[in-house]
């Protein structure tokens, strides 16, 4: 897998990790359940910021893995909503890598859709509120 070089998005990411040594795997590489996890948790804070409350992942559409993850590398999660139906939400996420200090280079590592449904307190699907203006 090479080091194609990219420019981070033009926009805040979602959420900003370094990944550490205890996160690998029997290869040296990050397991790809951490990437997983944390792309779970990327989609999640943009799905309750719409929902305006509880929502839970129902559905992992796709995911790619692109590159390794490597200890030491800074990895900025990048999601967005794609589609919004009466009770789910459904969010792509982009993930990088920002590596080698020395020579810096970001690549994209990762690449997933998730859907995601808004519930009440009760654990019941409720219909998502009026998107504000």
């Amino acid at each position: 897998m090479s080091d194609n070089p990219i420019q981070l998005p033009d926009r805040e990411p979602t959420l900003r990790v370094m990944a550490m040594p205890s996160d690998v795997n029997q290869n040296g590489d990050i397991f790809g359940g951490w990437v997983m996890s944390h792309v779970d948790m990327a989609g999640g804070i943009v799905a309750m910021r719409r929902a305006r409350g509880r929502a839970v992942t129902v559905a992992v559409n796709s995911f790619q893995f692109k590159q390794p993850v490597s200890i030491g590398d800074v990895v900025s999660l990048y999601a967005k909503i794609i589609k919004v139906g009466r009770t789910s939400i459904t969010i792509d996420v982009e993930v990088f890598a920002e590596r080698n200090y020395f020579r810096p280079v970001t690549v994209k590592v990762t690449e997933a859709t998730l859907t995601y449904v808004a519930i009440d307190v009760g654990g019941n699907k409720r219909e998502l509120p009026p998107e504000e203006s």
